[in-house]
């Protein structure tokens, strides 16, 4: 790059940001600005013509005014004009300037074209690279980038021009013979070429393996000689005694694109090129500074990735794992999560899984004395994947253990965990039992539905475990507290299987009812509604507690409730007892019969809580060479756990009816991919186009409100649901769906309580993101039970594009001039139509400014039409727009015309606010 004389320095430039950092407020900055932007336009309007520098000068004023966040809307032709300079730093400016204020809409995009295409054509090295880091076309890069006489460093820029543009805009690569030659780059002799062309075929390769298959023996030769080189080989790419670890990481990640190489001594290459690499991580250190060790680990990690990927050398499989083993007492934090983290895939594999398990006892340290938060999450993480029926109950019971103790973060997924390894390798189910009922104990405002639900049909469905479980649940609500969890469970499971434990006189059928009713009074409506329900149970097993059952449910208390559900209950099972003969009750109260055998819902609940692609495998299975399953031994079928990736959710409904031979203490399994679709409710949608806040959905239920603010491309929503009954609505969720456009607009949502109290107000928060223009609202999924019925509502968001609207003032000049120049016919969409509404002046106004743009006032020379101007801000670009509506009050009609730097947002803009006139 050439040198920046000193003439080059631009006092003007350097005085007036000088002048900008001293002002002492807002005011005088904006004062400053404006004298400098009149001086600037009267230079380039002038008579006199402008020489290359002051050009440049004034050019970097421009920018650094644009910079500050003002917009400017002229100096765009003298910037072009730069590139058409022999100066360096004068085409540079040039060049800046059209790539941060020039869109590819722009007028002036041929002529940039022109100026690109010479500088590309031209020998000049300095000048082909400013033309790529701001090129406009990729058809031109490709010949570059695979030419013979194009220099190194052109070629440097050539492929990560290409590479850019692969990611921003795929489409505009063209996939031709180029694809075959780029390959070539491995074997270039400038590393620098080889570094950039591997990040390009990385991602190449990942949208289209076939086409880039020839790039694995190139990439495996090139590592070869890179791992096998002293560092003095590469001097200039030796980086704190490591030979070129960046490129060393880049081509494993190449080669992770695809599965071993089905060559022998291709394969048998890329091994030796691993072992290197493993054999290199024992070598002491040649330098005690981090960068050292940062670089040389970077390589290991990246390697032991590709040994985990191909998952078909045992060797290698067992030698990785016991190089992660040595990191997990490394005194650095960040190593010892990673190498936690990649054992946790390790302990997937059927070569290393043993190998894995040989470093239990470190594992379990590490959870005990760890300081950081993450590392033991990673280590329950690594417990959790190396279980199996050999160390399931020694890992079981360290997990118990720490949850004492453990971070409030991290205990509701390690009560998941602690559930499914009980219940997924447990020979004896009265341990299976204890460990529940252990769980609740330590942990039970952490204990989800899910997990007592399952405790319950698993007792149910096994009747060696039916007595110990009514056993030790009895003994487990002697204790002065009890979590409200264990009073389900002993509700439950009492109400079913007392009788098996009524023989003995410290556990009568009297004692056990006087223990359940005893916790009575502390309980939520749900779980007295259940206590209730096991009331009735005991009636049918026990008549000599009969009489003092009644009475309880005599008492005002129960009859006259003031929750509308224990009242029926205390009416119904009343009468129910009174005038049902004992033959009746024995049928309709009879035990409850097995469950049908259903995937757990626990195990999907930690998969929701975890993300996809995050849980670690515990079936018996581990993956073989060709990624298919072998058991190490039989399961049997009820104790069987399946991943999958939609929950079934067990839902214990104590109102629905029974089926034939069930009891009322019935189980309704619901899927909410079952559900029949929900009709979306869009009917107020179109009111908030211009306001925020507002009722978006009622009925005699429920009312859902919005009341939204938004700044720039980012906004936030807060969503109030209203329980209009007296009732509580139980299981509360919602949710937000999104098509594949909208997806990463919503950045967050928070919590819900899952009980609303009847007459109560919950408030959810969205938060929100414009990442790019869109067309699509999300829909809020609210599901609730009230009554014992499932409630479904779907509900459309009004999170609309003119949301993220910036208002911005103009004069006359200004937007007349900004309207010309957005005079293309894709930029323009103008729309005719009737009015809907009275033609009242002042709701207009009120419109326009509720729609987001600034209201510009005497400048249309028709006083009757409505101006606006305003900047539409997304997370990826800026679209200014500005808006002409022309009433005609004696035909009762409207012309709307947008123009906007995009046609797809002029169109959605229109369609939007012609709605509501």
């Amino acid at each position: 790059m050439p040198a920046v004389s000193k003439g080059d320095g631009m006092r003007g430039l350097a005085v007036f940001i000088s002048d900008i950092r001293n002002c002492k407020s807002k005011e005088a900055e904006v004062k400053r600005i404006n004298k400098e932007l009149a001086n600037i336009r009267s230079k380039f309007k002038g008579d006199k013509a402008l020489d290359g520098y002051s050009k440049k000068k004034y050019v970097c004023k421009l920018l650094f005014i644009f910079l500050l966040g003002h917009d400017i809307d002229f100096g765009h032709m003298e910037a072009v004009n730069l590139l058409s300079s022999n100066k360096y730093t004068e085409k540079q400016i040039g060049y800046l300037f059209i790539s941060v204020l020039v869109n590819s809409n722009s007028d002036l995009i041929r002529l940039i074209n022109n100026g690109i295409k010479n500088d590309l054509a031209s020998r000049n090295p300095t000048f082909m690279n400013l033309a790529l880091h701001c090129i406009a076309f990729a058809s031109e890069i490709p010949r570059i980038l695979v030419a013979g006489d194009t220099m190194d460093s052109v070629k440097q820029s050539a492929a990560l021009c290409l590479l850019r543009l692969n990611r921003t805009s795929p489409d505009l690569v063209p996939m031709g013979e180029w694809t075959a030659r780029v390959v070539h780059l491995l074997n270039d002799q400038h590393l620098g070429v080889v570094t950039a062309a591997t990040s390009l075929i990385t991602t190449l390769a990942q949208k289209s393996p076939d086409d880039f298959k020839t790039s694995i023996s190139l990439a495996v030769a090139r590592l070869s000689r890179i791992v096998t080189s002293a560092s003095i080989d590469l001097q200039d790419y030796t980086y704190y005694f490591v030979a070129a670890p960046w490129l060393s990481v880049k081509l494993l990640r190449l080669l992770q694109c695809y599965p071993p190489p089905e060559d022998a001594a291709l394969r048998s290459r890329l091994t030796e090129c691993l072992e290197t690499i493993l054999n290199k991580a024992q070598e002491p250190p040649k330098s005690k500074k981090v960068q050292h060790s940062n670089a040389k680990n970077a390589v290991l990690f990246e390697a032991i990735s590709l040994i985990i990927h191909h998952d078909s050398e045992p060797t290698l499989l067992v030698r990785a794992c016991n190089q992660l083993g040595q990191f997990l007492q490394h005194r650095e934090t960040n190593l010892r999560y990673l190498a936690l983290e990649s054992m946790c895939t390790l302990a997937s594999s059927e070569f290393s899984h043993e190998a894995v398990k040989t470093h239990i006892e470190t594992v379990i340290n590490a959870l005990k004395t760890e300081r950081d938060v993450s590392v033991r999450q990673r280590a329950v993480d690594l417990l959790y994947a190396m279980c199996d029926r050999s160390n399931a109950k020694q890992i079981v019971a360290e997990m118990l253990s720490y949850l004492e103790t453990a971070d409030y973060s991290i205990r509701e997924e390690i009560v998941l965990k602690v559930a499914i390894l009980a219940e997924k390798y447990a020979v004896d189910y009265t341990w299976y039992v204890d460990t529940i009922l252990n769980l609740i104990r330590i942990a039970g405002d952490y204990v989800s539905e899910e997990v007592w639900y399952r405790v319950i049909q698993i007792v149910i469905n096994r009747d060696d475990v039916q007595g110990y479980a009514a056993k030790t649940v009895f003994e487990a609500l002697q204790a002065p507290a009890c979590h409200e969890n264990l009073v389900k469970v002993g509700g439950y499971i009492l109400g079913e299987f007392g009788n098996l434990i009524a023989g003995d006189s410290r556990s009568s059928p009297l004692v056990q009812f006087n223990l359940l009713h005893s916790k009575f009074h502390l309980c939520s409506v749900p779980t007295r509604a259940l206590l209730l329900s096991a009331y009735i149970k005991f009636i049918n097993l026990f008549p000599e507690v009969k009489a003092t059952i009644q009475e309880v449910l005599r008492s005002d208390s129960q009859l006259r409730n003031a929750d509308v559900e224990l009242q029926q209950r205390a009416v119904e099972y009343l009468r129910l007892s009174c005038i049902a003969s004992t033959d009746i009750l024995a049928t309709v109260l009879e035990e409850m019969p097995p469950f049908p055998e259903r995937e757990s819902s626990i195990l999907a609940k930690l998969k929701r809580k975890k993300g996809p692609g995050n849980l670690p495998d515990i079936d018996d299975a581990r993956r073989n060479v060709n990624g298919n399953t072998e058991h190490s031994e039989k399961t049997e079928t009820t104790n069987k756990v399946t991943l999958v990736r939609t929950a079934s959710a067990y839902l214990l409904n104590l109102n629905s009816t029974p089926t034939a031979g069930a009891s009322l203490l019935v189980d309704v399994f619901s899927d909410s991919s079952t559900l029949a679709s929900v009709e979306v409710s869009d009917e107020n949608f179109p009111r908030f186009v211009c306001k925020n806040n507002g009722v978006i959905f009622e009925n005699q239920l429920l009312q859902i409100g919005l009341k939204s603010e938004y700044r720039q491309n980012l906004g936030r929503m807060y969503v109030f649901y209203g329980n209009k009954t007296s009732t509580q609505f139980l299981s509360f969720s919602s949710s937000v769906t999104c098509n594949d456009t909208l997806k990463n607009h919503i950045l967050s949502t928070s919590s819900v309580d899952p009980i609303i109290e009847g007459g109560a107000q919950v408030q959810q928060i969205l938060n929100i993101e414009c990442v790019s223009d869109f067309t699509d609202a999300p829909v809020l999924n609210v599901q609730f039970r009230y009554g014992g019925t499932l409630q479904n509502i779907a509900v459309k968001l009004p999170v609309m594009l003119n949301k993220f609207f910036q208002p911005t003032e103009m004069t006359s000049q200004d937007f007349f001039q900004r309207w010309k120049q957005l005079g293309a016919p894709q930029q323009e969409v103008q729309k005719i139509f009737k009015a809907k509404h009275p033609m009242d002046t002042e709701v207009t106004k009120a419109k326009i400014l509720g729609f987001g743009v600034a209201l510009l006032d005497r400048v249309d020379p028709n006083p009757e039409n409505f101006v606006g101007a305003g900047v539409i801000h997304s997370k990826n670009t800026q679209v200014g727009c500005l808006l002409r509506l022309e009433p005609n009050t004696q035909a009762q009609m409207y012309r709307l015309t947008l123009r906007t730097s995009r046609d797809s947002v002029s169109q959605r803009l229109c369609d939007l606010l012609s709605e509501q006139f």
